[in-house]
């Protein structure tokens, strides 16, 4: 079978028909707003290829200029695709792209029609599909394989249509768009069919990464304050807890909510979560430089301090308290006054594990709680072996 343009147009007919087709599926099984984009731009190219395919019986209004039309229609969807994955604003200057293809209709019939309308439609093609490349640039590191590909699948398609462009002004060059005549028009057949199996699989594989980033995030957040969870504070305190030395001394506060069954009881459970959320909020805006913090569970949340000391755990801790007990007296009114209780270790030394800091810092929580609630109990075992008795024992209310 020869690769005429014919052959080569129904081939791009079919790939473009199941790129649309397989990212239409991706959509519905994603719900990923670019897919749709991509989807539509892919459907845009099928009819606009069976459409050109009507220029040899001729209809050539229909099946040139119609049919690049689509094509440009196309590649702009893939903009606008690309600008939904980047969250960039999209000017609405963009829709005057379809200005100047419409402009293309007062064009007189004559020799130099061929060569306007390749240097229109090629210039159009290459100015947003450019423009999708730089959208993807800024993201750097954060791009998956698939979306770097994609970046330069774009880049190189929307130069290829620039060079396209430049044959159109070239002396002596034969372009004949009704009888698809010219070598450029041949090249681009081909290079036409290529591109869109590239990037119809950069795109899927972008958004896949996209998706499988959004299920990392949120299998490593609590639901309900989006911070840390205990799985993910552990995958991520090793290297803190590695830096540990005598001269970077680390700590582990544990927090508890005092009487926080009371809100609960008395105001609903929305407004203990409201409670846990306002809680969060202040530990972020608290939270020291390189500092981890997670909810355990329940009312409990812990706070991993590197390169501290015992002063400063004091400081935060009072810090904390102040600013929670003022900010839970004034949303809800109970019996016995809602405070924090903090149970907090410093360490010299990497510890066994994650886990027994955070038992430690349990029992020091409820020796707290039991020694009076809304106090800040601080125990430093820096400078001793593992276990050793005599730790300095610091309480403040």
């Amino acid at each position: 079978m020869a690769f005429d343009a014919p052959t080569m147009l129904t081939l791009t007919v079919a790939l473009a028909a199941a790129a649309a087709l397989y990212l239409a599926v991706e959509w519905h099984n994603v719900r990923e707003s670019p897919l749709l984009f991509w989807s539509a731009g892919f459907a845009t190219i099928t009819i606009g290829s069976t459409l050109a395919l009507l220029r040899g019986s001729g209809l050539i209004l229909i099946g040139i200029w119609l049919a690049n039309g689509l094509l440009v229609t196309a590649h702009w969807l893939f903009l606008l695709g690309v600008a939904r994955f980047t969250e960039a604003r999209f000017s609405r200057a963009w829709y005057l792209v379809f200005v100047a293809w419409l402009a293309m209709l007062l064009l007189p019939d004559g020799p130099q029609w061929s060569r306007v309308m390749l240097l229109t439609n090629s210039m159009l093609v290459a100015l947003v599909t450019l423009k999708a490349s730089v959208l993807l640039r800024p993201h750097g590191n954060s791009l998956s394989v698939g979306a770097a590909q994609l970046r330069y699948v774009l880049l190189v398609h929307g130069l290829f249509y620039v060079a396209k462009a430049m044959t159109a002004v070239v002396p002596g060059t034969l372009i004949d768009l009704s009888a698809f005549r010219g070598l450029i028009i041949q090249v681009s057949l081909v290079e036409g069919a290529m591109a869109l199996m590239l990037i119809s699989l950069s795109m899927t594989g972008t958004v896949r990464w996209r998706r499988e980033k959004r299920i990392e995030r949120l299998a490593a957040r609590d639901p309900l304050t989006s911070l840390y969870n205990r799985r993910a504070l552990e995958a991520r305190a090793g290297d803190l807890l590695k830096e540990t030395s005598p001269a970077r001394t680390g700590a582990l506060l544990l927090i508890d909510i005092d009487n926080f069954k009371l809100v609960n009881d008395l105001h609903g459970h929305l407004a203990g979560d409201r409670l846990l959320i306002s809680l969060a909020e202040i530990l972020r805006s608290y939270l020291p430089e390189r500092a981890l913090t997670a909810r355990l569970g329940g009312d409990e949340f812990v706070i991993l301090l590197s390169d501290t000391s015992n002063e400063s755990v004091v400081t935060l801790g009072n810090a904390l308290r102040q600013r929670f007990n003022l900010m839970a007296s004034q949303a809800f009114a109970t019996p016995q006054t809602v405070t924090l209780s903090i149970g907090a270790t410093l360490f010299d030394q990497p510890p066994a594990s994650l886990a027994a800091l955070i038992e430690q810092g349990d029992t020091l929580l409820y020796q707290s709680k039991r020694g009076g609630r809304n106090s800040t109990r601080v125990v430093d075992r820096t400078g001793e072996e593992a276990g050793a008795a005599g730790a300095d024992l610091r309480e403040t209310i």
